[in-house]
């Protein structure tokens, strides 16, 4: 329920606060005097866009902020507190649009975003306006406003579970469909791929192995003379290392033989001369085993050059390359056993197929037997609304030939509301309806058969009173007392017929103070109530029998409304 509403800022109004009951509160004022600009602020918090026009000349800012209870909506204060945002049974949203962009939505005093703000709203209010008008002309909202009604939406959402898992199965049988037509042309692929790499039969790191041996072979005759040079400077050479540690160690036998106390052990020299010789002959072994052999050489190229076009092809490393491979093998395995794939997402699609026929079958019975009992119920306040001789209906057609049903989200059936309010004519679809009086009679009617199954706590009207008068707009405002039994309501009317059946009364004036024109809204007393009545009535020539009559209308419809003022 919406307790409180505060506008700041919002074009003419400078600062503006309504508090709101459960009863019915009616908002009557001039035309002009800004009552159109509180629906708009209300827009606003239904997630209607927002631009700078709609702020105050010379302000910086405008916000809209309205305060809910929601002590009774469990499912919204749970779904809030999932999100992070505390609640204690009050909520407040809270919009604010800058000229600078900047514009910010707050729940409950923390940062929100505006499909939140929308997701929330949709359970909080509802405007019923020349939108709400277009909603139910459009033929695809009819489906909904029936299973509504018929409280199908247990159905519903069985069946819509079944619907997404037949979707999703008939899109994985067509994709099954598809590789099978594709499948030959597939299979030559994918066997060229493999034949192509097994052919090369690539090993994990033998590009690595084959560029050593093919730096080596491109190098022979270099570490051939290396090693021939390094053997005569050991070994092979007049003056050779060997030949010199071995006069050497001739040298220092010597000495040791003339100064025994000579410290240098001649055995030292015997190592390093035989060190030096079993190098040598290394080296001369080494140098005996190379030889050219451009043949190799040849081969270890035309092998890298191979192994490198499989790397371009199928991965820049062979171990990718094996990877690719097995990847093709699992894909050519499972196209061996497509037909059995296909085979059973055919039999599991039938399964389904048939449940989804139990379940479709089931919602349109339903809808059927709804559409006979809400012809009845909306034929019942249409006539209660000055329009005696109108007949309505919900028309279902069922696309349910047995093995070419139309499913669609939502069952098999297209529905659609039709209607005629004078004798002898046919009835026609409810969009072709040209009067507005007749059409905003529609919309209530519809409301009140609803008005039991809506979860929207607070419903606005606005237009309602557009094209009727006298006993039909007494009708249609008794018809609104009806149902703020069941939701709290607002409404915005130019009728006294209307307005006799508020509970509570809000006056909404304009005018010019310091050169700026500003909006008003007044709680209005039963005086004050009584004298609003007369200006609705005469407009500003009221007379003491306006008066009176206005007195009379407010009088007869006593018993009919709950005011929260006492008499």
């Amino acid at each position: 329920m919406l307790v409180e509403l505060s506008i700041k800022n919002f074009a003419i109004i400078d600062e503006l606060t309504i508090s709101f009951g459960d009863t019915l509160a009616i908002i009557s004022g001039e035309t002009g005097a800004g009552k159109s600009i509180i629906i708009g602020a209300l827009a606003l918090l239904l997630g209607d866009r927002a631009n700078a026009d709609m702020i105050r000349s010379g302000m910086d800012s405008a916000s809209v902020e309205a305060l809910f209870d929601i002590r009774n909506m469990k499912q919204l204060s749970e779904s809030l507190l999932e999100r992070g945002y505390q609640t204690d049974g009050d909520l407040v949203i809270r919009r604010i649009i800058s000229r600078s962009g900047k514009n910010r939505i707050h729940i409950n005093g923390s940062p929100a975003t505006i499909g939140l703000l929308t997701e929330i709203m949709e359970s909080l209010l509802s405007i019923c306006g020349q939108h709400e008008h277009q909603i139910i002309l459009q033929a695809e909202n009819h489906i909904d406003i029936l299973d509504t009604y018929c409280g199908l939406m247990h159905l519903l959402t069985a069946y819509r579970n079944l619907f997404d898992g037949f979707i999703s199965l008939k899109s994985n049988l067509e994709r099954l469909d598809d590789m099978r037509r594709k499948q030959s042309e597939k299979e030559d692929l994918l066997r060229f791929q493999i034949h192509e790499i097994d052919t090369a039969c690539p090993l994990d790191g033998e590009d690595e192995a084959l560029l050593d041996e093919k730096r080596l072979l491109t190098n022979i005759q270099k570490l051939i003379d290396l090693g021939e040079e390094a053997h005569d400077i050991l070994y092979g050479r007049q003056g050779s290392v060997v030949e010199s540690l071995k006069s050497a160690a001739g040298h220092i036998h010597e000495i040791t033989k003339v100064d025994p106390r000579f410290p240098f052990e001649g055995a030292l020299l015997d190592s390093l001369y035989y060190q030096v010789e079993d190098a040598a002959l290394a080296l001369r072994s080494y140098v005996q085993k190379l030889s050219f052999d451009p043949a190799r050489l040849e081969a270890v190229e035309e092998r890298l050059l191979l192994l490198g076009r499989l790397k371009r092809k199928y991965g820049p490393t062979l171990e990718e390359v094996l990877a690719k491979r097995r990847s093709i093998y699992d894909e050519m395995q499972q196209l061996v056993t497509l037909d059995d794939q296909i085979e059973r997402a055919r039999a599991a699609l039938a399964a389904l197929k048939e449940q989804l026929r139990e379940a479709a079958s089931e919602l349109s019975s339903k809808r059927m037997e709804g559409a006979a009992r809400l012809k009845e119920a909306v034929e019942k306040e249409i006539h209660a609304l000055n329009m005696p001789l109108a007949e309505f209906r919900a028309v279902i057609t069922a696309h349910d030939t047995v093995g070419a049903e139309t499913f669609h989200e939502k069952g098999w059936d297209e529905v659609e509301f039709f209607l005629t309010t004078n004798v002898g004519e046919d009835l026609k679809p409810l969009k072709r309806i040209a009067s507005g009086g007749e059409l905003s009679r529609i919309v209530l009617a519809l409301k009140k058969v609803l008005a039991g199954t809506w979860s929207v706590g607070t419903i606005v009207f606005d237009e309602v009173d557009s094209g009727i008068g006298g006993a039909t707009a007494e009708a249609v405002g008794q018809k609104l007392q009806d149902v703020s039994r069941y939701h709290q309501v607002i409404c915005i009317t130019h009728l006294p017929q209307i307005a006799c059946f508020a509970g509570v009364h809000y006056l909404v004036t304009k005018g010019v103070s310091g050169e700026r024109t500003y909006t008003t809204i007044t709680m209005l007393s039963e005086k004050e109530r009584l004298d609003e009545i007369a200006r609705m009535l005469a407009g500003t020539a009221i007379t003491a029998k306006t008066i009176d009559h206005a007195r009379e209308m407010l009088e007869r419809t006593k018993g009919k409304s709950r005011s929260q003022f006492p008499r």
